[in-house]
């Protein structure tokens, strides 16, 4: 039995072309379950739905727009309304590719996105083996599989096929393959706005690592597939800028927006946005927000003089308030948390990660800043592939805790599941 288990350990958990289909696998299967079998037997909730095993499962919110444009194109009007232009056109231009042979919207939609996800897998894997080494790319991995926000990964939503190219686009450029990191690139562009980042990222990366020429070409025709789906937007709509425009939809200003992250912030530490509203029980939110405060900065602060029970103890805690925490409160918890934190591991890491890899992070999420919203944020974020392998790299420093970390890791991918599965807003 010994012998099995060495057995198993060895070719699963060291092979390389195994481990990230087994991390892959182990994590869709959490959420696999968590929508078509344990949602359907629960009741409805007020503001959602219950729905039947099937896809319909993984077709909600964005999803709608990705089906509006794959089966009768983009619409339009320039009145500040939500229109479908606001959504880039790769995804669902593959989508009506793979409905041309014959497979439904949902089936279509859910397979891409799995597939490219999966092989976004193993482009992390060996992206961060080539630079960091192996126990660094094992646990960048993990954390890009097992981030709750991975489940949009799985649904049909852009994250799958956006952090493929963009991933792949950011390899190539550390491999000095340029016509790749055109290709990759200009894709990545096309599939998300937050792919606009990846043309400073590689520009300011070649300036720093005093790249030839054709570095500073690459980045620039990076942006070849936003310039096409601009081209698009003035022969259909007389518009180059109409997708900019289809934006206010969602986010009426841009810039900063100061107020999203006061209610955001005021959210997680107090339990509401509005100070009127404090009672009894927004007391004893705060309480617990500062006991979980002041345990984690002991933990920190005599971190080389603590023993293991004191560390578990932490994440208990962790655990119980992330189980007991309402939707908002986990919702806003996680835009945090991925921007915030993103931004302090990319900082603590800039030595050890490549240039491209950080500047890019940074980008990404001064983008995301001057966007003029906080919706979507945390999902947003996580497609930005640095935060994840910034948080991975750090794991893989202290394994004890990143253990832990993807445990809890898993039951917020199970309740975002769960709670997507029904309708109700996740990100």
């Amino acid at each position: 039995m010994a012998q099995t288990q060495i057995f198993i350990k060895k070719v699963l958990w060291k092979n390389d072309f195994l481990f990230p289909t087994v991390i892959w696998l182990a994590s869709r299967l959490f959420i696999w379950a968590a929508m078509l079998i344990v949602v359907p037997h629960l009741p409805a909730p007020p503001q959602g739905s219950a729905p039947q095993f099937g896809w319909g499962v993984f077709h909600a919110w964005d999803s709608v727009h990705y089906h509006s444009i794959a089966t009768s194109g983009y619409e339009f009007t320039d009145d500040g309304k939500q229109h479908n232009l606001a959504f880039f056109p790769l995804f669902p231009l593959t989508i009506w590719v793979f409905m041309r042979l014959g497979l439904s919207f949902e089936v279509a939609g859910t397979l891409i996105n799995n597939l490219a996800f999966f092989a976004a897998l193993y482009c992390v894997y060996f992206w961060i083996q080539e630079h960091c080494g192996t126990k660094e790319a094992r646990w960048a991995t993990a954390v890009v599989a097992w981030c709750p926000l991975s489940m949009f990964g799985t649904v049909i939503y852009t994250e799958g096929l956006y952090l493929l190219l963009s991933t792949a686009a950011l390899r190539a450029f550390d491999q000095k393959q340029y016509h790749w990191t055109i290709l990759w690139g200009a894709m990545a562009t096309a599939t998300r706005p937050t792919g606009l980042a990846l043309i400073p990222a590689f520009l300011l990366a070649a300036w720093r690592q005093r790249r030839p020429l054709m570095a500073y070409v690459a980045g620039c025709a990076t942006a070849i597939g936003v310039l096409l789906f601009s081209l698009y937007c003035t022969i259909q709509f007389g518009n180059p800028f109409a997708f900019i425009h289809a934006q206010r939809g969602w986010r009426p200003s841009l810039g900063f927006d100061g107020q999203g992250w006061l209610d955001m912030l005021l959210q997680i530490t107090v339990g509401t946005s509005h100070w009127e509203k404090i009672g009894t029980k927004y007391y004893f939110h705060i309480l617990c927000f500062g006991i979980v405060v002041s345990y984690g900065f002991c933990l920190w602060r005599f971190r080389k003089n603590l023993n293991s029970l004191v560390i578990y103890g932490f994440y208990g805690l962790l655990l119980l308030v992330l189980i007991l925490g309402d939707d908002w409160f986990i919702y806003n918890l996680l835009n945090a948390v991925m921007v915030l934190g993103g931004l302090y591991m990319l900082w603590h890491l800039r030595t050890q990660l490549t240039p491209v890899t950080v500047i890019y992070g940074l980008c990404g999420i001064s983008l995301l800043l001057a966007s003029g919203g906080t919706i979507s944020l945390g999902r947003l974020a996580y497609g930005l592939v640095s935060l994840s392998v910034a948080y991975g790299v750090f794991l893989s420093r202290h394994p004890r805790q990143g253990y832990l970390s993807l445990v809890l890791f898993a039951i917020l991918l199970v309740r975002l599941s769960l709670k997507f599965a029904q309708e109700l807003w996740v990100g």
